[in-house]
């Protein structure tokens, strides 16, 4: 029996959120009932059935695992993944693919696609996943699930069966279509990828980075940097309307200790008992 790297597991409202994220070690993430991976710094045993995976951005916590990944798929005799990353990074990563190929003697199948801000992408008949540009060292992308959903038109509102089917025989479009945002992972970040993307204050779900707590840690460095503060919460915390807010990718500058104390003591409540640090 193989046992998986260490991971945390959460349910809400009929989704599962699983993974592990700390600055510099590993990220990675999977949303089991949609079928999709987020970030492969590492590659969890159980993760290697979900074939579809969106990479934020390429710093080695998020991508050193990508081999292990493809390769395993392909002796388990699996389908080739579908690997979505920023377009910048798209030939690179595909460099790197085949000098383990040629390293390990074994092929390295798989689809890689690049995406730029604002590209959508169908991952079944219900969900669509939108890129959406963060603020990183190098190029990034964030990333938000949204649910598709139909509603009869005002104008047909109190039809029969009968006259809705031949409506829509007619060829009639009777339905608007709605978009409700279900799950968001921003990725690594500075502040401007929550503020110019409104929608992440929005989803259901929120999966974001918090890598740093203690009040002496400067903020513009953290910034610089693409990385966010409690205190950037903080500031921010009427913004939030998400129904769960997980806060991760914390430095190991800290303890899971420390962490707790540093961050109850800014936000004591928890936005509203919202957030959970994903430790």
């Amino acid at each position: 029996m193989v046992e998986n790297v260490p991971l945390l597991s959460h349910h809400h409202d009929g989704l599962t959120v699983e993974g592990y994220s700390r600055a510099a070690v590993q990220t990675c993430w999977r949303v089991n009932e949609l079928k999709v991976l987020f970030d492969c710094g590492i590659q969890p045993w159980d993760f290697m059935g979900t074939s579809t995976m969106f990479i934020s951005h390429t710093h080695l916590d998020h991508i050193a695992a990508l081999p292990a990944y493809v390769s395993r798929r392909r002796m388990m005799k699996m389908d080739p993944p579908v690997i979505y990353l920023p377009d910048s990074a798209v030939d690179t990563a595909w460099d790197m693919l085949q000098m383990f190929k040629r390293l390990d003697r074994g092929a390295m199948p798989c689809e890689l696609i690049g995406l730029l801000p604002g590209d959508e992408t169908p991952i079944s008949r219900e969900y669509v996943v939108t890129a959406l540009p963060t603020r990183h060292t190098i190029d990034s992308l964030g990333f938000v699930i949204h649910q598709k959903r139909h509603k009869l038109k005002p104008e047909f509102q109190g039809f029969d069966g009968n006259q809705i089917r031949e409506l829509k025989l007619s060829g009639t479009a009777i339905t608007d279509e709605t978009r409700v945002p279900m799950f968001a992972y921003t990725g690594d970040t500075s502040p401007p990828g929550l503020d110019n993307n409104p929608v992440f204050f929005d989803a259901k779900i929120l999966v974001s980075e918090m890598t740093f707590v203690a009040p002496e840690h400067r903020k513009e460095k953290i910034h610089k940097h693409g990385h966010m503060h409690i205190d950037d919460y903080r500031k921010r915390a009427d913004l939030f309307k998400n129904e769960l807010i997980i806060a991760s990718h914390l430095s190991t500058r800290y303890s899971d200790v420390q962490v707790k104390r540093l961050v109850h003591k800014v936000m004591p409540e928890m936005l509203g008992g919202r957030m959970k640090l994903w430790i």
